[in-house]
């Protein structure tokens, strides 16, 4: 277990066109995420917010599909060279978004130079490209784009190309999909494990599979999208969909992958306190955060 935890704020509203999931970095703040950590004896380092501009600022760009491409890209770009600074220090890496485009960052940053595994936790595919996406948002294009298929400003991110093999790839959550991703995902080589999977199985069942699949690697990162639990449990994100996950069944994935011992690295994104309660939803997701490093019931 690595003992020093580097906390990387993404405060990025670009990838989506619901306003709001900007002010989750300091919604997980405030919910207490560094001294929860640092009580479970890590040092806790935190690097502060990367600057991103807000949409209001951005001009769209003229024949795209992708909407504010240059800007997500930049920002991606940025977030790479910080956290690869943070990989150096042998940290665990935390990452605060923001939506889910930030992954196109984080994950070239942890992923180059060697084979990793990503578990993404997550009521959509994220696996739309401009030309399958119904909105041009970007926050559902990051699995497709760590898989090489994208814009090229996006897929060029830390350096050139897919960052994760489809073969290492889990989606955990799945129920909501876009028709052309739907059928993109069949034939990707991705593992997606519905909610009905979930519900059949349990996820003490669906978490060992995860283990069994990712077993020969020796770094995993999560990506976790709180629209991946219910809206009953976490209901300040931007895009809710019914018949998520309950609040055990996010924890006891968590707690089985602490005990793997392989994680090194996690998001935390679409966190929107403007439609939260009391923010409710950020202090679950930092409940959560404590599960994956460590915090056990007895």
């Amino acid at each position: 277990m690595r003992k020093r935890v580097h906390i990387i704020g993404v405060p990025m509203d670009l990838g989506q066109s619901r306003r709001g999931v900007d002010m989750g970095p300091s919604a997980l703040r405030y919910a207490g995420l560094g001294p929860t950590l640092a009580a479970l004896g890590y040092e806790v380092v935190d690097g502060g917010n990367i600057p991103v501009p807000v949409p209001e600022e951005e001009v769209e760009e003229p024949n795209t599909r992708a909407r504010h491409l240059k800007a997500v890209a930049a920002t991606a770009q940025e977030i790479y060279r910080r956290a690869r600074a943070c990989r150096e220090q042998n940290a665990f890496v935390l990452f605060l978004g923001g939506d889910h485009s930030i992954s196109i960052g984080t994950v070239a940053a942890v992923s180059e130079g060697r084979d990793i595994g990503l578990i993404w936790i997550d009521a959509h595919g994220d696996f739309n490209t401009p030309e399958t996406s119904p909105t041009g948002n970007i926050h559902g294009m990051p699995v497709a784009v760590i898989t090489g298929r994208g814009p090229e400003p996006l897929v060029q991110v830390g350096y050139p190309g897919p960052k994760v093999q489809p073969a290492h790839i889990v989606l955990v959550g799945t129920r909501d999909l876009d028709p052309g991703e739907r059928e993109a995902l069949r034939h990707s080589g991705i593992t997606v494990f519905t909610m009905r999977d979930i519900d059949e199985f349990g996820m003490a069942t669906v978490a060992r599979r995860i283990i069994t699949q990712l077993h020969g690697l020796e770094y995993v990162h999560v990506s976790l999208d709180m629209d991946s639990l219910d809206p009953d449990v976490a209901p300040g994100v931007g895009t809710p969909v019914s018949g998520g996950l309950t609040y055990r069944e996010a924890h006891l994935l968590m707690e089985i992958l602490a005990e793997w011992g392989k994680i090194g690295s996690l998001d935390i994104v679409e966190v929107n306190p403007i439609l939260d309660r009391r923010n409710q939803t950020a202090r679950i997701a930092v409940e959560l955060s404590a599960s994956l490093l460590g915090k056990r019931i007895l």
